[in-house]
């Protein structure tokens, strides 16, 4: 294994570690701003789920994406080195100055910039890209909408009557449905002798992820049938509680997307100094890495960005952090089966502003979110500017 090798390596998950630290605030910052957690108990915790995700998620299809970035014939050592120094750089920056930027996105941008510097524009795949600048706007849409969608059925589940619990009941059984229709097993040839077979069939990676949004929706549907009954001392004691598995299924979501980036690149560093063949022969000891650096990163926290994200976008309370925790973690799992290399950071924010908006559209610092959009906006150009910079700097010194 050569030396160059060996420090894309270490930066790699040095790049991990920080996008921990640096994403720490998306699964926690609603934990912590409505006190149902101590920051200390609040990062513990996400780091457990974020790791977690190292049994759920076994296709590594953002990994892939992210790997085809850029065309293999023009994939080489330095060009992955110029990449990671830019995306830690810039990661860094926004850190510092408190500004929730994507690392994911910084990742691609750094990766494509440093091929464009080596080869030219031919060098870049168009798809990857294509589909993950459609997602800077589509994922925080997608989790502002469930969460607006979820706010409004909490906010409807406390009065009181049969209705209420007439919808809860209608989405337990639609979902249930929806959910084994789209489980990765053929009915015709499904045979179930044991109980372990059962157990197989759930516990498959693919099944698992379905099963999570089952088990979130069927839960939330169980607890809104019996709101209305409760003051608002007991719905509040209880919608904590319940925000505890919400933000959970976030680092859950958060892990298995933002470490699978990381194992793309280390991947491709293998495959580009010929240790491994392909992306399948992936060896173990990468996912097992990527998810303890994450892991690690998100103990460290990251205060600067947990105040914008839990304070300055809305005021965000149990019932809202609720809706924003679970509207994001769904929307983390469908895309990660789509295999879409999307921003936790975007989503979760997306999320936020929802919920904001169901009280009323003032409810939301928009002054704050237009700040955050310019930084979501510039963040794959002027990392890729970075990274360009970077590569000529490394192509003069290797």
């Amino acid at each position: 294994m050569s030396l160059l090798l060996i420090v894309i390596l270490v930066l790699a998950l040095v790049f991990d570690y920080i996008n921990g630290f640096h994403d720490a605030a998306n699964s926690i910052a609603t934990v912590v701003s409505t006190k149902v957690l101590t920051p200390y108990q609040a990062v513990v915790w996400a780091a457990l789920f974020n790791f977690l995700a190292f049994f759920i998620f076994k296709e590594h299809g953002v990994a892939n994406t992210i790997a085809k970035t850029v065309k293999e014939d023009f994939i080489t050592l330095p060009v992955i080195l110029a990449g990671l120094i830019a995306a830690i750089s810039w990661n860094l920056l926004t850190w510092w100055y408190g500004i929730p930027s994507s690392s994911s996105h910084t990742l691609i941008g750094g990766f494509a910039g440093a091929a464009i510097a080596h080869a030219g524009f031919h060098a870049v795949n168009s798809e990857p890209i294509i589909k993950t600048v459609s997602f800077i706007v589509l994922a925080p849409f997608l989790g502002m909408l469930m969460a607006f969608i979820i706010s409004l059925w909490f906010i409807y589940s406390f009065r009181r009557g049969a209705l209420p619990k007439i919808i809860s009941l209608i989405v337990i059984i639609v979902t249930s449905i929806l959910i084994s229709r789209v489980m990765e097993t053929d009915p015709k040839n499904l045979k179930i002798n044991t109980g372990n077979d059962f157990l197989n069939i759930i516990l498959d990676s693919k099944n698992f992820k379905w099963m999570l949004i089952w088990f979130i929706l069927t839960l939330m549907s169980a607890f809104t049938m019996f709101l209305g009954s409760l003051n608002a001392a007991r719905s509040t004691l209880y919608l904590k509680r319940f925000q505890l598995v919400s933000s959970a299924a976030f680092s859950i979501g958060h892990g298995g997307n933002d470490a699978q980036k990381v194992m793309g690149i280390i991947t491709v560093a293998l495959i580009t100094s010929h240790n491994i063949n392909s992306f399948s022969e992936m060896p173990v000891w990468v996912p097992l890495a990527c998810y303890s650096a994450i892991a690690l990163g998100t103990m460290s926290g990251g205060w600067k960005i947990i105040k914008t994200m839990g304070t300055r976008i809305t005021k965000v309370t149990p019932f809202e952090g609720v809706a924003a925790e679970t509207a994001g973690a769904i929307t983390l799992f469908l895309t990660e089966n789509l295999k879409i290399p999307v921003s936790t950071t975007h989503t979760i924010t997306g999320s936020i502003i929802g919920v904001g908006a169901t009280k009323r559209l003032s409810a939301v610092r928009w002054g704050v979110t237009i700040n955050l959009l310019w930084a979501w906006i510039l963040t794959i150009p002027v990392s890729g500017l970075l990274a360009a910079g970077v590569y000529y700097i490394v192509s003069l010194c290797l």
